[in-house]
């Protein structure tokens, strides 16, 4: 009898139950829908924290299991967060131009003009640039969110696949073209506020009588949802045939393509996927962040991306939503003041200082002693319980 998808991959089931229960748990505690014993600020930061995980599954069905350590991924995050809060400025502001107006009637072109001057007046500009020609529309916006990044993967994977760039050839150039974003983004007439950035994207037109205590349960459950059918889906993807072929090209690129496969499609399909997946990821994480500017495409956000996912367990899906999860809750404790400096008398460590430094060599320890991260500690602690069980 042919077994079926959850019966083959019972860690679907635990991961989905689990995420469930957590997501139960803290709507319960919230300000908006419980007890109030967790701040919305804090819900905020487990939603962001679920967005990071999310983009991590895409790291690890990348890097993990295809071999491709893409040091790029990060952009594509940061562009879903532009796609999406490209309309949430710019609808916002045109509720306030609206609110402003009193009670004479403003044309359509009137509006935009206000509107426009609001948001692009810190960079001088009274004009709405071409990019955000579809900003007042949420559909399509949305579509923007999948195809841009989409279409970018596409484009970019074709160029290096084709050209069969591998290995840190590969990683240098998409390292490389995330610079080269990060640094077109900074300048004010890329269309995007340059180093300004985007902001206010907390606030949700249309939204504001309900309160950021409920929306930020409402994030949370959105970012619960994507992680859930991310996970289903890529575990999916790397259960059958199609997961052992990336698995050897990662393992022996060459034999792969001798046996007949069309090496460059599948790193392709991987590269273009993850893409996507990056991008709704984003999409969901910067409403909650509030802001998104270029420093957040930087080449230094998608090297912290691998030290997440290799803390975790390369190679293990859940290695590398526990990894995400670990050091980004880590990092709000140290980064945020609430960990305690130590006094040596001779010199005060502040974390705030030092967690980048604990973050580098958290990395290169694991790497050298347990290549196979946290997960790789659980399936040994689950040998261990197996041998016990079996005594």
């Amino acid at each position: 009898m042919k077994q079926g998808f959850i019966s083959k991959n019972p860690n679907v089931l635990i991961f989905i139950s689990c995420l469930a229960l957590f997501t139960l748990v803290i709507t319960v505690l919230s300000e908006a829908y419980g007890t109030g014993l967790i701040s919305t600020s804090m819900i905020k930061t487990l939603g962001k924290t679920l967005c990071l995980c999310l983009i991590a599954l895409a790291m690890d069905l990348i890097w993990g299991f295809t071999g491709i350590l893409s040091l790029g991924h990060f952009a594509f995050f940061g562009l879903g967060g532009y796609m999406i809060g490209m309309w949430l400025m710019y609808a916002r502001t045109q509720d306030i131009v609206l609110t402003q107006s009193g009670a004479l009637p403003m044309t359509p072109q009137e509006i935009q003009d206000a509107v426009t001057n609001q948001i692009f007046g810190v960079v001088g500009t009274s004009e709405l640039p071409m990019v955000w020609h579809f900003a007042g529309s949420l559909p399509a916006q949305l579509a923007l969110v999948v195809l841009v990044p989409g279409i970018l993967a596409l484009i970019f994977g074709w160029l290096a696949f084709k050209s069969r760039v591998t290995g840190v050839y590969l990683s240098i150039l998409t390292q490389a073209g995330t610079l080269a974003l990060s640094l077109y983004l900074f300048q004010n007439d890329s269309g995007l506020r340059g180093n300004n950035g985007l902001s206010g994207l907390q606030n949700i037109p249309g939204l504001d009588s309900v309160g950021q205590a409920a929306v930020s349960v409402w994030f949370l459950w959105g970012s619960a949802l994507a992680l859930g059918l991310g996970y289903m889906l890529l575990n999916w993807v790397v259960s059958g045939k199609f997961g052992s072929v990336i698995r050897g090209i990662r393992d022996d690129e060459a034999r792969v393509r001798f046996l007949g496969y069309s090496v460059e499609s599948y790193k392709l399909f991987v590269f273009t996927l993850t893409a996507v997946i990056a991008a709704i990821a984003g999409a969901l994480y910067y409403p909650q962040a509030g802001i998104i500017n270029p420093a957040e495409i930087a080449p230094i956000a998608s090297i912290y991306l691998a030290v997440w996912v290799a803390i975790g367990g390369r190679g293990k899906l859940y290695g590398a939503v526990l990894g995400a999860a670990f050091v980004s809750l880590v990092s709000t404790w140290f980064t945020g003041g609430k960990a305690p400096d130590i006094n040596l008398g001779f010199y005060t460590v502040k974390w705030v200082d030092w967690w980048s430094v604990l973050l580098g060599l958290s990395f290169v320890l694991v790497t050298l002693l347990a290549p196979q991260g946290i997960a790789g500690l659980i399936s040994w602690l689950g040998g261990l319980r197996k041998k016990e069980i079996q005594k």
